[in-house]
């Protein structure tokens, strides 16, 4: 028997050593937050260690993840913050 298992893929807000905010989509939260700390993850963050994710939004397909991404690297970092800051 197989079973139908959705993928779920993840848009993401990294905050870096120097505060500034990093935009990426992945499909494993902790395994993306893990390859950007080992100095394997995207080149912006490589001199910005250590990163935490800060904020993720989950999504049913990886264009729909890629989108936000693309969306919200468009913001200024104020309004980034304003999406991260707790309610």
């Amino acid at each position: 028997m197989i079973k139908n298992k959705v993928k779920k893929y993840y848009f993401y807000l990294a905050r870096c050593s120097d505060k500034s905010l990093y935009a990426g989509y992945c499909a494993d939260l902790k395994q993306r937050e893990d390859k950007h700390n080992s100095g394997n993850g995207a080149k912006y963050t490589r001199q910005r260690r250590p990163v935490k994710i800060v904020h993720s939004e989950q999504f049913d397909s990886i264009s729909k993840a890629m989108r936000r991404e693309a969306q919200i690297k468009r913001w200024t970092k104020v309004k980034k913050e304003e999406l991260i800051k707790p309610s």
